[in-house]
């Protein structure tokens, strides 16, 4: 008789229109491969409800619960003296913690797997005591928050507000560090995170993110190069970390490639840009594609692609993604962090603006080096980083927490 989970997330994760719910969506799959898992979700789009027999493909029971972020606490007089931090707080609905326990009542589990701090306050609330309680962090918040202030040009009032949510996250963090049977992280950098702020701990797993190479794949999709040289960047166009690097770049990067190659152009495929971006969109040597039913046609026409991330920490599901299609990556160190690549044979790499437009510049100069390092990634992605090998680290991971039945 299979064990049992129930899986609960903060969004529904289809379509996979973000790397996060690439992520969530495939462990999902994994977890119930092995268990058999109910799942709930909140559920903040009209279209979520058209989904719900792609979860119920494997899932016993799904349940989505209507939810909307209520409007953000006022900082003086009410969140500045609330000990819960305000992110985490925009997630709480008392309709979806009583659609919850009515959804599990009368039922028990082996597993409680839940996505992100967001709904820690749900978890503590309905599973006070449960001896096997699982956290997969997309991202780590307190790691994300910092790197966030750090790196935005905020205002003091708004580093203000960043620094007082960071010292909640912090103690919150620590809270759960011990309360949880298992915190599943995406990468070393986060680990490290967690390790200096919560203590010593083994009850933390690295899982790194994966392609569905199955879906992802050169062989339906064979290189099929634009006639002008081309970069792709591939992403959620209203994502800080996207929305930062995107910045970077074509404040200081992008002028440095067109003066070596006037005809180079950066596709940029993603969903709702900022004003930002749309003002990004129309330079010089930028072709914008905005939100694509496909992303493969992209993968498979562009010459290479570009993360400029500066901001770490959660999903690096889109270098995954085109190495598993063959397309060469150049890529900041940080943003190519949790997945064990090398660099000069998997991919490039670049930390300031003149590494970074040197590494473009190579690739774009070398169709043996972009072929080269392609395959070179697309072993690497094809060995250790489709979702049937993490979701096997995965099921040992968890078996290896040998806890007791539920009552």
């Amino acid at each position: 008789m299979k064990k049992t989970c129930l899986i609960i997330l903060p969004y529904v994760p289809w379509p996979l229109r973000r790397g996060t719910y690439q992520r969530v969506y495939h462990l999902a799959e994994q977890v119930a491969s092995r268990y058999d898992t109910d799942l709930f979700c909140l559920s903040s789009e009209q279209e979520d409800a058209e989904h719900t027999s792609r979860f119920q493909a494997f899932c016993r029971e799904v349940k989505f619960e209507p939810f909307q972020h209520p409007e953000w606490a006022p900082f003086f007089t009410d969140r500045l003296w609330n000990p819960t931090p305000v992110t985490v707080r925009h997630w709480w609905s008392d309709a979806v913690r009583d659609s919850l326990k009515a959804f599990t009542a009368g039922k028990s589990y082996d597993i409680v797997w839940f996505c992100d701090l967001v709904l820690w306050p749900y978890i503590q609330e309905l599973f006070p005591a449960h001896p096997a309680r699982v956290m997969d962090r997309s991202r780590v918040d307190g790691l994300f928050q910092t790197e966030v202030m750090h790196t935005l040009r905020l205002s003091m009032f708004e580093k203000l507000k960043a620094k007082e949510n960071l010292a909640k996250i912090a103690r919150l963090e620590r809270h759960v560090w011990d309360e949880l049977a298992l915190t599943i992280v995406c990468g070393p950098d986060d680990k490290t995170f967690l390790l200096e702020r919560g203590g010593p701990g083994e009850r933390i797993f690295v899982l790194a993110n994966g392609a569905n190479v199955s879906f992802f794949d050169s062989t339906t999709w064979p290189p099929a190069p634009t006639d002008f040289p081309s970069a792709l960047f591939c992403g959620a166009l209203d994502y800080t970390p996207n929305t930062d690097g995107l910045t970077w770049y074509f404040e200081t990067i992008h002028d440095l490639i067109l003066a070596k190659c006037p005809d180079y152009r950066v596709i940029l495929v993603g969903k709702s840009p900022t004003p930002e971006i749309q003002a990004f969109a129309k330079r010089p040597g930028v072709e914008f594609a905005g939100e694509v039913p496909d992303v493969r046609p992209y993968y498979q026409k562009a010459w290479l692609q570009i993360v400029p991330l500066r901001i770490g920490g959660g999903t690096r599901l889109k270098i995954a993604e085109g190495l598993a299609m063959a397309n060469p990556v150049v890529s900041t160190t940080l943003g190519a962090q949790g997945l064990d690549l090398v660099a000069n044979e998997d991919l490039l790499l670049g930390d300031t603006p003149e590494e970074f437009a040197a590494a473009v510049l190579a690739y774009l100069n070398d169709p043996a080096l972009r072929r080269a390092d392609g395959e070179h990634g697309r072993g690497t992605i094809h060995a250790h980083y489709t979702w049937d090998a993490l979701g096997e680290k995965l099921g040992e991971r968890l078996e290896a927490l040998n806890l007791p039945t539920a009552p």
